[in-house]
């Protein structure tokens, strides 16, 4: 198979490279799976050069989302009962019980994802949604579960909200502002060009808000001022999401009882708060840290994926692929990943790989 690999750290994307490396083989508990579709994180650019909080040992293939079809399954099985057979003359019979089959189309999430294969366990999979594109799968794992989880779990969204979503234009954000809307909220999405800003329009947001404007937090109150219903009390708005580090001037736009969301800190700084302002407006700061819910709160997270999934069928919750240029091809990536971090981008950067890519790697199973 073709992979980049970090056997040393980088000072950037563009010292990244692609290789030959052996193609992994499916094991008792994992898949094979040829990844047609890789999404790019923020957090892959720290990773690369060892400023991640989590840093696998080297060497380690790069990338974490991912979305493809199964090449083989597991190579276990499992005793699940009789068979129609076994019912008539007594006999149990060994039936596999894998989730997927060989040319299942799926999405996931795992260290490794920049590369043409990768064998990935059961539980890290989903099936990709009937229309959706390798390119829209590869960006849902990480960014959805964190935009629903926080607006549903962690900040009780009700219909007839207002919701802020700053940096609405990324991957997170485009979510937050679907979901949102999803769930019958009002939605001011915060963007920093003219470009940005129409992509949040362009995915249900209803007002946008230039977020580089020193006084941004005042047209926020002046458009709920102008919108909001007469007579509800109401001076700004119910629910924040950031995923910058813009909580402190987001206090002076929120309503009575606000909850605000901390997501991350894209921003570059770690905020302190003026804890005051939270006394004064009774508002609640609530943070969300969806890749902890697996240790501490795994009941959750299928309840997540089920609302997402529900959205999707609705149609009321679409794909966020960056389309204003392509990347293509394994080679790529190091491209794609300096884009993201030029922040000139909007929603999720993906890179796809062709159907035989990798294929001439690909040892015998």
């Amino acid at each position: 198979m073709r992979a980049i690999q970090v056997s040393s750290y980088v000072s950037g994307p563009l010292d990244l490279s692609t290789i030959s490396l052996p193609t992994p083989s499916p094991d008792q508990n994992k898949y094979l799976i040829k990844i047609h579709a890789c999404g790019t994180n923020f957090f892959d650019l720290l990773q690369i050069r060892g400023k991640y909080q989590h840093q696998p040992p080297l060497p380690w293939i790069s990338g974490m989302e991912f979305a493809g079809t199964i090449l083989a399954t597991p190579t276990s099985t499992k005793r699940t009962g009789r068979s129609l057979a076994s019912s008539m003359d007594g006999s149990i019979s060994n039936l596999t019980s894998h989730k997927f089959k060989v040319g299942d189309r799926v999405f996931g999430a795992q260290q490794g994802a920049y590369a043409t294969h990768i064998a990935v366990e059961e539980e890290k999979l989903f099936p990709i949604p009937q229309g959706w594109s390798f390119a829209d799968a590869a960006g849902l794992y990480v960014t959805a579960p964190t935009s629903y989880g926080a607006l549903t779990v962690r900040a009780n969204t009700q219909p007839g909200e207002w919701v802020l979503v700053h940096a609405g234009a990324g991957g997170v954000g485009l979510c937050a502002v679907q979901i949102a809307k999803a769930l019958g909220a009002t939605v001011i999405a915060t963007a920093s060009t003219d470009r940005k800003r129409q992509v949040c329009l362009d995915y249900g947001a209803d007002y946008v808000v230039d977020y580089k404007d020193k006084n941004w937090p005042a047209k926020v109150v002046e458009l709920c001022k102008n919108n909001r219903p007469k007579g509800n009390g109401q001076k700004g708005v119910d629910v924040v999401y950031d995923p910058v580090g813009m909580i402190e001037p987001s206090l002076k736009c929120v309503a009575w009882n606000a909850r605000l969301l901390v997501i991350g800190f894209a921003g570059g700084n770690i905020e302190k708060v003026a804890l005051n302002r939270v006394l004064l407006k009774n508002v609640s700061i609530v943070g969300l840290h969806w890749g902890a819910y697996s240790n501490f709160e795994t009941e959750t997270i299928p309840k997540v994926w089920e609302g997402i999934f529900d959205l999707v069928a609705r149609g009321k919750f679409k794909g966020i692929t960056f389309t204003d240029q392509h990347f293509q091809g394994l080679d790529s990536v190091p491209r794609a990943l300096q884009a993201l971090g030029g922040r000139e981008t909007w929603g999720k950067v993906v890179v796809t790989l062709a159907d035989n890519e990798g294929e001439e790697a690909v040892s015998k199973l």
